[in-house]
């Protein structure tokens, strides 16, 4: 059964994702579409990213929509998946079609639609879509035609987005401070976007993985720990101020410090929270999901600032970020965004961003955390995935109905069950447990001001439901 989880559908190539079921998406996405808008011309952006088979599945796509009769603007390239967001909002086209399996390992792929705002769509949308590729069968959808070539127009995402980029990043300030910037592309789609625009400013960088792979070197193409090895020791031996990466289709972002020590993605958008307020002076709402660090929370307290909260999912972020409701938002998964820019996340201006920061303030990464920690306090986060379980899910499901007032000795303050279960307690720390949306899982996050206690409750929380 296709289902859209929290970022579009995912599956493994060859079993579940097959040409034969992105025909049956594809065409229930057209049928959405021209029930949506009957008297419009409809128009699609597609795109994909470096996977195994993406550039024959958007091709693919490309094909079935123009049988449709649906405008198809193509990527010629692969290309980041917030450079087809902002395509469909500068050409004011009806929706974009990207694919791609962000993080996963390379035997993944998927498929994101986004609408006509540029945003990842809301789960009102996707049930509808849902609903219509239960109706269609293989059949239906037989590859057995031609593209009809009058309705595909391939584009050049690349130069549009970089355009759209320059004027929003200070990189003079980058380019005066001297600063030289590792760069790992880990095989991905943000080759030639983030180093070029680098580049393009005269500003040093080294690089690394950047060609094409799509295997991703062995790896699965996500900024963590063991991924980023490589990056550590390149900024470390070519004496970086920093270093950055991002994922297979650009829209996450990973850190390393001057020391080559990767720096988590709750820390930096705490610190690019801070820098946004305290430097630029800009003030609004601020929103981070359930399972995101509170130290955003200690910061728009400090500034006065509403705080808003989301289920897990950058698609309810974006919601907020249309209505114009927030000037920043941020997911611990390395997700961010800020007013001005795209209802989309965005690797590669979070990186910018950072690189921004450290030369405007005249300081490097490890000092400005430092001085973050100083100023609102350390938080630590613990996190682990247990396998679901029928029994498992039962427990999760009425613990959810029936929250406990304690967990172990510590006394629950507040509860929140919008994405599974969230206790919280005193000293903002917090504990939540909640159904992965993409894989079999139960998510298990906690946030203490030591590794001691936040390991200690995430342990807590397991064994409410082991």
């Amino acid at each position: 059964m296709i289902r859209f989880g929290t970022s579009g559908w995912r599956a493994l190539m060859g079993e579940e994702f097959t040409f034969s079921n992105v025909r049956r998406v594809v065409q229930a996405i057209a049928n959405y579409l021209k029930k949506n808008e009957p008297d419009k011309e409809i128009s699609v952006v597609v795109g994909y990213d470096t996977r195994f088979l993406s550039e024959k599945f958007a091709e693919e796509t490309a094909t079935l929509l123009s049988r449709n009769r649906i405008q198809v603007y193509l990527a010629d390239r692969d290309c980041p998946s917030q450079a087809l967001a902002y395509q469909i909002i500068k050409g004011k086209h009806s929706a974009g079609i990207n694919f791609t399996a962000s993080f996963n390992p390379p035997e993944f792929n998927g498929l994101k639609f986004n609408v006509a705002s540029g945003a990842p769509a809301l789960p009102e949308v996707t049930i509808q879509i849902e609903a219509e590729v239960e109706k269609i069968r293989p059949a239906v959808v037989d590859p057995l035609f031609y593209p009809d070539p009058t309705y595909i127009h391939k584009i050049d995402l690349r130069e549009d987005y970089l355009k759209f980029l320059q004027p929003k990043v200070d990189f003079e300030s980058i380019r005066k401070s001297g600063i030289k910037i590792g760069i790992d592309l880990l095989f991905g789609a943000s080759r030639e976007y983030l180093d070029e625009i680098l580049e393009e400013n005269g500003i040093p960088i080294e690089v690394i993985h950047g060609y094409l792979d799509p295997y991703f070197g062995g790896i699965s193409p996500s900024c963590t720990e063991k991924n980023m090895a490589e990056l550590k020791k390149l900024v470390k031996t070519k004496h970086c101020a920093l270093g950055l990466a991002t994922d297979a289709d650009g829209d996450r972002f990973g850190t390393v410090d001057e020391r080559g020590r990767l720096v988590i993605p709750n820390y930096i958008l705490a610190l690019i929270l801070e820098y946004l307020l305290s430097v630029k002076g800009w003030r609004g709402g601020v929103a981070r999901s359930v399972t995101t660090t509170h130290l955003i929370d200690r910061i728009a307290r400090h500034y006065d600032l509403p705080l808003y909260r989301t289920p897990v999912g950058f698609k309810y972020i974006a919601d907020l970020f249309i209505k114009g409701k927030i000037i920043f938002g941020g997911e611990e998964s390395a997700c961010l965004a800020v007013k001005d820019h795209l209802p989309e996340k965005d690797g590669i201006f979070a990186g910018l961003l950072v690189a921004e920061m450290v030369a405007v303030c005249g300081q490097s990464l490890s000092e400005l955390l430092n001085e973050l920690f100083r100023k609102y306090g350390l938080m630590i986060g613990s996190r682990e995935n247990i396998k679901l379980t029928e029994e498992r899910a039962s427990r999760l499901k009425e613990l959810i109905k029936n929250p406990p007032d304690k967990v172990g000795k510590r006394k629950v303050l507040s509860v929140d069950t919008m994405d599974g279960l969230k206790m919280n307690f005193s000293n903002d720390r917090w504990l939540i447990l909640r159904f992965s949306g993409t894989e079999p899982l139960i998510r298990c996050y906690s946030e203490a001001e030591s590794q001691r206690e936040s390991r200690a409750l995430l342990q807590a929380g397991l064994e409410l439901i082991w």
